[in-house]
């Protein structure tokens, strides 16, 4: 095994029933895709040790970064900053080099990040999910 790096990693979407995805340039951060379910307790008073059974996933939000671009109507930041103030869900995918993927649909919130001196202008896209985060293979897989 020789791992994977993480150069080339895509987020793309579709609204309003699109056919096909679109990439958001830019990408610089993608979270962690996925989550533990909530242990509920089900222990009973003649039980020894405590009993589990696991509850709902609370998948959080998730916040992906970008490098900011607001120089055309199709920059990464007003994409984004379009799709929050439609206030509709939209389809995302996360795909990888090796074309595994994430879909998930969510509600998107742009936020601008700090400012320094000689750094960077960036923006978080943070993602209120609408659905559960489904895996996607790469054809043939």
């Amino acid at each position: 095994m020789t791992g994977l790096l993480s150069k080339d990693t895509t987020l793309s979407y579709k609204a309003d029933g699109g056919a096909s995805f679109t990439t958001i340039e830019h990408l610089m951060e993608v979270p962690e895709l996925g989550g533990d379910p909530e242990k509920v307790e089900v222990t009973t008073l003649s039980d020894a040790v405590k009993k589990y059974i696991p509850g709902v996933k609370d998948l959080g939000d998730l916040a992906f970064k970008f490098l900011y671009d607001n120089e055309t109507s199709t920059s990464n930041y007003r994409i984004l900053k379009g799709l929050q103030d439609a206030n509709k869900a939209a389809i995302f995918k996360v795909e990888y080099p090796d074309g595994t993927g994430h879909e998930f649909t969510a509600f998107v919130n742009v936020k601008m990040d700090a400012a320094a001196v000689n750094a960077a202008m960036t923006f978080t896209a943070s993602m209120s999910l609408q659905s559960d985060i489904t895996v996607t293979h790469p054809a043939g897989a």
